[in-house]
Parts: structure tokens; sequence; C-alpha cells
């Protein structure tokens, strides 16, 4: 099963992605990571991306698709792939689209986290976290039991991101809106899209997930 799971910052992708590698074996393809691994490897198009960004500049499409192309060949991936972060242009779908094409692979799903977007901004500029176990925390959701002491180890140093402040958050869903629902259309067309409530508790949204996944 390979799907793309789609949905602006702080919608929670991330933690999907990881509750679907747990449990069916999936494995998550986040180009960042990927990015960085390619470079650590030494790879061909690992050293072409490096030059690049050492240079300061953004890493282009043709390499991006080449380091996942490489990716996809790694054994791992036989279990299933979600793409996170990627595509995000129709460009970057329809380069993807030839890529899978080429290697005998197709997607199943592409899995839209929808999300409110008020709501989105007070849950991603209420958080913080402990800064010595890195316990994640929330203004309105989830405080401390005892006021400025942390749950699990009890330090008292918490720390908040930087870019978690309204205006940052607004611009990012602002960008995930221009950017990536031309996306949308393309495969729209192709009846892969499902949308999920991304809004749900973490629990239902796997469900929901699961169920899609296992063709309900």
């Amino acid at each position: 099963m390979n799907i793309i799971l789609l949905g602006p910052p702080g919608a929670g992708k991330g933690t999907q992605a990881s509750r679907l590698e747990a449990e069916r074996g999936m494995v998550q393809l986040s180009t960042g990571d990927m990015l960085r691994a390619a470079v650590a490897a030494g790879t061909e198009v690992g050293l072409k991306a490096k030059a690049v960004m050492d240079a300061g500049d953004l890493v282009s499409d043709v390499i991006v698709t080449g380091i996942l192309s490489d990716r996809l060949d790694q054994d791992d991936v036989a279990s299933g792939f979600i793409l996170d972060g990627y595509p995000r242009t129709a460009t970057q779908a329809e380069s993807l689209e030839r890529l899978l094409e080429e290697k005998g692979m197709k997607l199943d799903y592409v899995i839209e986290l929808v999300v409110d977007e008020d709501a989105l901004v007070d849950r991603i500029t209420g958080r913080f976290s402990c800064a010595v176990c890195g316990e994640g925390y929330h203004d309105r959701y989830k405080r401390p039991t005892v006021e400025g002491t942390c749950d699990v180890c009890g330090s008292h140093q918490f720390k908040r991101r930087p870019d978690d402040n309204e205006e940052t958050v607004r611009n990012r869903l602002a960008e995930y809106r221009a950017k990536t629902a031309p996306i949308l259309p393309h495969y729209e067309a192709r009846g892969l899209i499902r949308r999920v409530d991304g809004m749900a508790p973490i629990a239902e949204v796997n469900e929901a997930i699961e169920a899609i996944l296992d063709g309900h």
C-alpha cells in the first residue's frame, strides 16, 4: 500500500506516519530525511545535493526525484511507503507518476488531513515542551500536572519553538494552500483523494486512515 499524506504543518502527518510504520511496517519517506541520508551516504545524487546546499541554493526537483528514485529501490519499501512533504507542486506530482511507472509501482491513496485553520493556529501556538526530556505540553490542552514542573522528568525548564507564533503559522498555512492545492485536482481526477478530519483525536484519525487502507 503506497500513499501520500497531505496536510498543512501541524496537521499531524508525522504522528500518523509513525503509527502506520509501527502497525503496518510501511516506510515514511520524508524528502528532508532522504536528502540528509543521501548526502551522508555520499551517493552520486547526494553529492549533487550537497554542492547545491553548500552554495545556499534550493535543491531542484530533478535532484529530489533522483534521491527518491534511489530510496524506492531499497528493499524495505516493498511493504509500502508513506510520502510526507512530497509532492508539493503539480510538476512534482507528474515527476512522481513517471518515476513510479518506471519502477512498476503505483499510488493507492492520497489522504488529506483536513483542518480548521483557526483551531490549528491555536493548537500550534499553544504548544511547548520540556527543555530536558522533550515531553510535549500545551497552554490549554495539556499543562503539567504541577505548574512549572515536567510530569516526566521533574525539570523546571520549558521551551517553545521560535516559529510557533501566529504570524509564522498563518504564513505556513497560506503557503501550503498556494503550493499544495494545485496538486489536489491532479489526484481528484484519478479518484485517489480521501479526506480525514485532521482535528479529531489522534486515535480517531488513525482509525479513519486504517479504514481507508483496509478498503472500507
